[in-house]
């Protein structure tokens, strides 16, 4: 068969889908800043990006011969990114429960959207807060609030000593504060 007949191939198959964060059972829970900036990365992606790439490739796709067409290939590829992008968002937001960390009745313990400032038995003092799986950025001291150390924090309150257990072994941590934030 000649290469008129056939499906017109992008040199590279398609991706798998993102594998799901999230068990099944554990809750998609986010801070309501979270959820706007997952809304707004859809937004944008799909209003503005995508559109301009359309463009390009359709443009490019009037060149002529694609085989060797630069700008064709990689707004191909780029387009297939930004379709992945947009699947995975739209799933993240429709299983997601907001929690607003004003709404939390029990000031006293460690929750979600909890700022917990802890000290280990070096005598470092750190502060996380315990946000969503898409928000954690550990840089800006955000935590997961499925990750090992959000979930031996989480119902302790200031002045209970907890004991974490990681792989270099048994750690007891301080709890000094807990603070409901709401500029975040």
């Amino acid at each position: 068969m000649t290469k008129a007949f056939k499906k017109e191939s992008d040199e590279e198959p398609d991706e798998p889908e993102q594998a799901e964060i999230l068990p099944s059972n554990i809750k998609n829970y986010m801070t309501p800043k979270g959820f706007a900036l997952l809304q707004d990365e859809l937004r944008y992606l799909s209003r503005e990006e995508r559109p301009k790439i359309v463009e390009t490739v359709s443009w490019a796709a009037k060149n002529g011969d694609r085989s060797e067409n630069g700008d064709y290939i990689y707004g191909k590829k780029r387009l297939r990114e930004i379709d992945r992008r947009i699947r995975y968002l739209t799933k993240r937001l429709e299983s997601a429960t907001v929690v607003d960390p004003k709404q939390q009745q029990n000031l006293t313990q460690v929750f979600f959207g909890a700022t917990v400032t802890y000290k280990q038995k070096d005598g470092d003092e750190k502060t996380v807060q315990l946000v969503g799986i898409d928000e954690a950025d550990l840089a800006k001291g955000k935590i997961s609030w499925i990750s090992p150390i959000a979930k031996a924090l989480m119902k302790s309150s200031a002045g209970d000593i907890i004991e974490f257990r990681s792989p270099s072994g048994t750690e007891m941590l301080k709890v000094l504060s807990v603070k409901y934030r709401v500029d975040f």
